[in-house]
């Protein structure tokens, strides 16, 4: 994993438009079904829209009638952060990039095989990057 990435809140601002830094640097999310990757079925890579870390593959996407991309596992275990989250009077995992701490969404115990687990992510903390050739 490259290095951490350090940047103020004026930065993070005059990167990203108002609701990629509501959710990515407030812990916001989006409405669901209203995420532009909730129905994506293409071949390739889903980024941190913050840093352009690789988060998830396409390979591991499937649909969880959750509202919102849903994914069994990420890219690798060192590309995401999990936290203990106990807002809104109840316990959840937020999992957050590794790299630049952006908020993406939060993992639930309840996916399919072979993980068992539903990364629940907000399409606007992504960027997708098509496969090209034979890559996923």
């Amino acid at each position: 994993m490259p290095d951490k990435i350090q940047k103020s809140d004026q930065q993070w601002r005059e990167q990203l438009d108002t609701e990629q830094y509501r959710i990515t640097r407030k812990s916001g999310t989006e409405p669901p079904f209203s995420g532009h990757y909730y129905r994506h079925k293409e071949s390739g890579n889903y980024h941190c829209i913050c840093c352009d870390t690789p988060l998830f593959s396409s390979s591991s996407k499937y649909d969880s009638g959750s509202g919102w991309p849903s994914y069994w596992q990420p890219v690798s275990a060192q590309a995401l952060v999990e936290i203990k989250d106990t807002s809104h009077g109840m316990e959840r995992i937020e999992v957050r990039c590794a790299r630049c701490d952006a908020h993406l969404g939060h993992v639930f115990p309840d996916g399919p095989p072979p993980t068992g687990l539903r990364y629940c992510i907000n399409s606007l903390a992504l960027n997708f990057v098509p496969a090209t050739g034979n890559d996923e």
